[in-house]
């Protein structure tokens, strides 16, 4: 069975624009396919969602590509880390909700992608021809919203450091099929419900071409 890994970057939840956007995308996925998929959802600011990656995991790593043996401690650490791995490597395919947080990435979501980006894991590296992503062949579809920030406003209403950065990561750990959709500003707007509405037609839209995806998939793994 298809599998979809859902990431849940909010930590409003029922009061989560980007959450309500990524649950109206997942219910349109599901109406316009006849495949069947298996959803998981990894809500990040769930207490013990995500181990934490400090000094001894940073050692165990650093043990790992010296060829030294790892202490008990730094066995544990690194498998923790590789168990988040894996779930989002065993994933067909990836939502993802992203509100911004001072012009960035909620620190949540900075953390699960300094877990999983390991050299191996989702990302290979050659002296001469350098960075090469390991996550190939992986649709993704991410939503971002934000306060005040929108494209064209003045710099004075801030910046977007989220959806570019986190654009960038995709495309370094291999997955280049990836959709953007953005609902924007959710505080200084006029018709907060309007480009909301908009935002769900984009994404229904979206979920067609996704279902396509997954047909896909389908056939490329029977």
């Amino acid at each position: 069975m298809l599998s979809i890994l859902h990431i849940n970057a909010s930590p409003r939840y029922a009061n989560s624009d980007s959450l309500r956007l990524a649950r109206h995308f997942i219910d349109s996925l599901r109406a316009a396919t006849t495949e069947t998929f298996e959803l998981e959802t990894l809500n990040l600011f769930d207490d013990g969602a995500l181990p934490a990656f400090g000094h001894t995991a940073a050692a165990a790593k650093m043990a790992v590509f010296t060829g030294q043996d790892q202490t008990p401690d730094q066995i544990a650490a690194w498998e923790s880390a590789r168990a988040v791995f894996d779930q989002f490597a065993a994933a067909d395919a990836y939502v993802f909700n992203i509100p911004m947080w001072n012009s960035g990435v909620p620190y949540v979501l900075k953390q699960w992608i300094d877990i999983i980006t390991q050299p191996g894991w989702s990302f290979g590296f050659d002296p001469e021809k350098g960075y090469t992503g390991l996550m190939e062949g992986k649709p993704a579809l991410a939503i971002h919203s934000s306060g005040v920030f929108a494209p064209g406003v003045p710099a004075a209403f801030g910046s977007d450091f989220s959806s570019t950065f986190f654009a960038d990561w995709l495309n370094f750990v291999g997955i280049e099929d990836a959709t953007h959709i953005r609902f924007a500003p959710t505080v200084l707007n006029v018709d907060v419900e309007g480009t909301r509405r908009a935002a769900e037609n984009e994404l229904s839209d979206a979920a067609l071409l996704f279902a396509g995806k997954l047909g896909t998939f389908e056939l490329i793994r029977g």
